[in-house]
């Protein structure tokens, strides 16, 4: 607090401005300081995952990529010689092809994460 008068108005008043109009990099700070603790939380609990000797803990992120690509291997391969087959056979059962569009986002989320896996697998910390 200032001890002389117009120093203690300047400040008053500088405190009032800033709560009408709050300086905009200050608050951009506190935004991204935020997203980058939420991030590094985040990293935290996989990195636990990951460490967790427990394959119901720290392998739900193989399975459902195996998943993925099972279904991708369906589409693109299986399907494909599947209808061939039955058409040689003569067969007229209609195959659908697995929902891609919905497990696209999961499979290239994962993907991008997939750099983490190899780093964790070099450093020692992929499960046994």
């Amino acid at each position: 607090m200032a001890l002389d008068p117009l120093t203690a108005v300047a400040d008053l008043a500088g405190s009032v401005i800033n709560k009408i109009w709050p300086d905009k990099t200050e608050r951009e700070k506190a935004e991204l300081a935020a997203a980058v603790a939420l991030v590094q939380g985040q990293l935290a609990v996989n990195q636990t995952e990951a460490a967790h000797p427990s394959m119901f803990v720290s392998g739900w992120r193989p399975a459902i990529g195996w998943i993925c690509g099972t279904a991708c291997a369906w589409n693109w391969v299986g399907l494909p010689i599947a209808k061939l087959g039955l058409a040689v056979a003569g067969h007229t059962i209609s195959l659908s092809p697995a929902d891609i569009g919905e497990m696209m986002p999961i499979l290239l989320g994962m993907l991008g994460l997939g750099g983490l896996r190899t780093i964790e697998k070099v450093n020692g910390v992929a499960a046994k």
